[in-house]
């Protein structure tokens, strides 16, 4: 019965979870929750919902098998991706906003379209703060300094729903400041920063499940799975494009979309020169600090260091 429905749910499962957490954390608003606690809301809904379809249609099998990675992963979930930007959020925000009074005093005029319909804005804010993010994560792999931190993240040894958060915290943090700093800066208000939020952690969610989902044309707008499992192929000339969050569209700006046809994603994945790169929560902390020994040491396969 489940391999008769795959297919189906393959095509559904995306726009059908994404469009209901949305929808969740807009009746909370409107029911008068506040945003932080709407966008909680949603988010949930859609873990949820991936974490079932994951057990029900995986995408590969031996990705469902544990590799000593639930913990290191967990810990990361937890730090980087809800205590470090709940500790950031004050300060970008203040400052932010300090940028935004400046730019609205001196053009004369607020440079977000507040008007429109939210889900407009929920749009725009996609488009303009993939931008930041694009270029920052393309950084990240075309510079060493920033590489240092970012291995982190490719060093899953597969893809599942958990380590859509294994980030670095000056990672994450980095990103994060990239993504909403120029929203605020630019006026976008708190409720188009949640559903903003919901967006891009069920879409994250999404792109490392270990689901089987399929976009089709779709595929040129949003940085889903079948673009993003490349993005974390061990051949370099493979995982250097893709570098969307939630949008592909600066890639194909840029030029560094990448899906070719007729290969399906690999599913041996990590970093290729670094095959031993440290697999504990607190040696990948460490990891950028002591750069040098990493390399050496994990390039030998000498195991954790």
């Amino acid at each position: 019965m489940l391999e008769r429905v795959r297919p189906h749910v393959a095509w559904a499962v995306f726009p059908a979870v994404v469009a209901a957490s949305i929808a969740l954390a807009m009746l909370a608003m409107a029911r008068g929750l506040p945003p932080a606690v709407a966008a909680a809301l949603g988010q949930a809904a859609g873990l949820a919902a991936v974490v079932a379809l994951g057990r029900l249609f995986p995408y590969h099998a031996d990705w469902r098998r544990p590799r000593g990675d639930v913990r290191t992963d967990l810990s990361h979930a937890m730090v980087s991706g809800l205590a470090a930007p709940e500790a950031l959020r004050p300060f970008v925000h203040a400052g932010a906003v300090v940028v935004a009074g400046w730019l609205s005093r001196t053009l004369g005029v607020g440079l977000w379209p507040s008007g429109w319909p939210l889900l407009a804005q929920l749009a725009l804010a996609l488009v303009v703060g993939e931008l930041g993010q694009y270029w920052f994560h393309r950084w990240q792999h075309e510079t060493e300094l920033l590489w240092r931190v970012h291995a982190t993240h490719h060093s899953a040894e597969r893809l599942y729903w958990l380590n859509a958060g294994r980030f670095h915290p000056i990672d994450f943090l980095m990103l994060w400041v990239a993504w909403y700093a120029p929203l605020v800066a630019l006026g976008c208000g708190e409720p188009v920063l949640a559903l903003f939020a919901v967006f891009t952690a069920v879409h994250g969610l999404f792109q490392h499940a270990n689901l089987e989902v399929r976009l089709g044309p779709l595929n040129w707008i949003f940085s889903m799975a079948e673009l993003h499992r490349w993005h974390h192929s061990r051949t370099v000339a493979e995982a250097n494009h893709n570098y969307g969050a939630n949008l592909i569209v600066w890639d194909v700006v840029f030029g560094t979309r990448f899906l070719p046809r007729g290969r399906r994603p690999p599913t041996e994945i990590g970093i290729a020169d670094l095959p031993a790169f440290p697999q504990g929560y607190f040696a990948q902390l460490a990891a950028p600090f002591r750069w040098e020994r990493v390399r050496r040491e994990a390039s030998g396969g000498l195991g954790e260091v």
